[in-house]
């Protein structure tokens, strides 16, 4: 696909840097700041996939961008500046090296994991006699461990996160608060455009002069999995699937057809036809999730359009 961007070979002024993730490509500008550019690539299961699916990165970064907006009065983040559809700029921080996962319901791995007959998830415990979709009595923080590409993340619990030292008790605190706030204001937002806000992931980083912000996405459908409020409790009643917001739809299609991830599995072949359903699906996201209309960017050369930006930006 022509119109979408899968790489991110930019060479800024003053870089120092860059940092390649799974969906986002990271330029250190002068140890100051950084440029993170949301690329349209799609990752399940810890694996990148083939093909981009156009407009993902412009949605992505514009979903991210304008909840960071809504959740600084609660807690500070990285970002200063969006200088293109597709790019955001903010302090240069350090990142913790675990993603605060918090869990509404039982939906997604926590289930699997309930299927699979346990009951303690990163230390822990889910009550029995629950369904998949059910809400939990309270919100339960489930930590992961921050994989390299290609590596799975792993499951963590506080505790070993502690004696680990990934992250000193002090901070980690800091970190669970900051969870607990922004996951209680994510599910206000949601319940006011007919969404449940089912599971999410923050991450946070350290400023230079110690400041815990939060970084990366929030409350994208990448990172997070919303439920159709309307209907819920008659299709969990009714043991029915529910109607949901996030890339599950791309994990069961994956799943279908033979792919999780696992050794000696090969991506299915995604064709064009696939792809534009995603891309299709992705801006149904975006309206559901902001309640406004998606206005796509000019994507005729979107390599030049983000360099163009970009540079203009670094130039004031």
């Amino acid at each position: 696909m022509s119109n979408t961007i899968t790489e991110s070979n930019f060479n800024f002024p003053n870089q120092k840097s860059v940092y390649i993730g799974k969906v986002r490509v990271v330029h250190n500008i002068n140890d100051k700041e950084l440029v993170m550019i949301a690329t349209d690539r799609l990752s399940a299961f810890d694996v990148v996939m083939p093909k981009g699916i156009p407009f993902k990165g412009q949605i992505l970064n514009q979903i991210a961008t304008s909840m960071m907006k809504a959740t600084e009065d609660l807690v500070p983040n990285w970002l200063t500046s969006t200088p293109d559809p597709n790019v955001a700029v903010g302090h240069l921080c350090t990142p913790f090296k675990v993603e605060m996962v918090i869990r509404g319901y039982m939906s997604g791995h926590a289930a699997r994991e309930y299927k699979a007959g346990r009951r303690l998830l990163c230390g822990v415990v889910m009550p029995e006699g629950m369904k998949e979709n059910d809400k939990f009595p309270e919100p339960i923080i489930t930590p992961a461990t921050k994989a390299e590409m290609g590596d799975h993340d792993e499951d963590i619990s506080r505790e070993d996160i502690i004696a680990k030292g990934i992250v000193a008790e002090e901070d980690y605190l800091v970190l669970e608060d900051y969870t607990r706030k922004l996951f209680k204001r994510g599910t206000e937002i949601a319940a006011s455009r007919g969404l449940i806000l089912v599971d999410t992931k923050y991450e946070f980083g350290k400023t230079k002069d110690g400041k815990i912000v939060l970084i990366d996405e929030i409350h994208t459908p990448d990172s997070s999995r919303y439920f159709y409020a309307d209907g819920y409790q008659e299709r969990q009643d009714k043991g029915e699937a529910q109607k949901q917001l996030s890339k599950e739809f791309v994990r069961q299609w994956l799943i279908a057809n033979n792919f999780q991830g696992l050794e000696g599995q090969t991506v299915p072949e995604m064709s064009d036809d696939y792809i534009e359903t995603v891309s299709e699906r992705y801006i149904e996201l975006y309206e559901n999730i902001m309640g406004e209309p998606f206005v796509k960017a000019d994507v005729s050369n979107i390599q030049e359009r983000i360099k163009q930006n970009v540079l203009e930006y670094l130039n004031k």
